[in-house]
């Protein structure tokens, strides 16, 4: 079979889910480039002196601060404190684009040398930084590039995870979960968003074409996640058979184990991505979430600080940085806890084993 070109793959990638791989997927940044591991972003000590020495600020600008993206700033702010970068700011924009622009335009009032942010409209990308690019400030972005915006001119990076390799896991897991054979439902987020958009179409291309004896039998976007309970509820209705359930985060697969309770059915297997209390307090009770997907967003965190300093000291940083993904089970949750987060897991998940 004919390759596709990166930028292709990119394409269908920004598309998805409305359209289907022709091919295995693989993880691309959001403008269709290659991903690099971040272990290949390293300083010297003598790099670090210099930094230390540079007397340098660093700012937020976060989508929503929630388990993940908690991790996600940890990361960046252990690593900052390594390198005597002092953080100045950090927003939570509520997942509001609106609020997230005006967040941009008051931290850069305290002229941040650094800025790193998961950008919620990518679309409006030029208007939402418009302040941190009239400022000078080198910005780190998280999973998703804002459009409009040139790498190494505008932007230092994207750092995020192997969105592939989360997909086959999801897939593993699912098959895990049923033991290679059954039927699933499969919720997918309808929306332009390239981390979930790739994770999703990497679970279903895998499941059609790796594992014969699991079906999708049902398919249902969630633009909203206040929906999700609706939209679970109507697909078991329509589909009373399901041995198992995708849910593409924990968020909105916390609102599926409400409906699920809600009817009593204690025979569907969930597997979602992302690590949270209620999902893993379920998981390690033996209910109905089967596994976590997570990646390492601690890492993601150290990694997006450190390509800013690699930055300031005139490195070449690649457009498209990736950290591993991992399969959390009940087993392992006290590992998996730590390596995702970068922090153990809550006392009511560890003590309910």
């Amino acid at each position: 079979m004919r390759t596709l070109p990166l930028w292709t793959v990119g394409l269908i990638a920004a598309l998805a889910p409305t359209l289907a791989f022709a091919q295995a997927p693989v993880t691309v940044g959001p403008n269709g480039e290659p991903a690099t591991p971040v272990a290949e972003i390293e300083l010297t000590d003598a790099e670090v002196a210099q930094i230390r020495e540079g007397g340098y600020t660093a700012a937020f600008a976060w989508h929503e601060l929630y388990d993940w993206s908690g991790a996600v700033a940890q990361g960046a702010k252990d690593e900052f404190e390594r390198l005597g970068v002092e953080v100045v700011a950090e927003t939570d924009a509520g997942f509001d684009a609106a609020r997230q622009q005006a967040d941009v335009e008051t931290v850069m009032a305290l002229d941040p040398t650094i800025l790193i942010s998961l950008p919620i409209d990518p679309s409006a990308g030029t208007s939402t930084y418009a302040a941190a690019l009239d400022g000078g400030a080198r910005i780190v972005f998280i999973d998703n590039a804002a459009a409009g915006l040139a790498h190494g001119e505008d932007y230092v990076t994207t750092v995020s995870a192997d969105l592939v390799g989360i997909g086959e896991k999801t897939a593993q897991a699912m098959a895990d979960a049923l033991g290679g054979e059954g039927q699933v439902g499969y919720i997918f987020h309808d929306a332009d968003f390239h981390v979930t958009n790739l994770r999703d179409s990497a679970f279903k291309w895998l499941i059609e074409n790796e594992y014969d004896g699991i079906d999708i039998v049902a398919e249902a976007g969630m633009a909203d996640p206040a929906r999700i309970e609706d939209i679970a509820s109507a697909m078991l209705t329509q589909n009373p058979d399901l041995d198992g359930l995708y849910v593409p985060w924990a968020e909105p697969a916390t609102g599926v184990l409400s409906v699920l309770r809600q009817l009593g059915r204690t025979d569907i297997k969930i597997v979602t991505i992302d690590l949270n209390e209620p999902a893993g307090l379920d998981m390690v009770s033996g209910g109905s979430i089967a596994a976590l997907i997570a990646d390492e967003a601690y890492n993601i965190g150290v990694y997006a600080a450190r390509a800013a300093a690699a930055d300031l000291l005139g490195h070449d940083v690649d457009p498209f940085l990736v950290v591993d993904a991992l399969i959390v089970g009940p087993d392992t949750v006290a590992e998996g806890w730590q390596q995702s987060l970068g922090r153990a897991a809550p006392d009511s998940v560890l003590n309910a084993q």
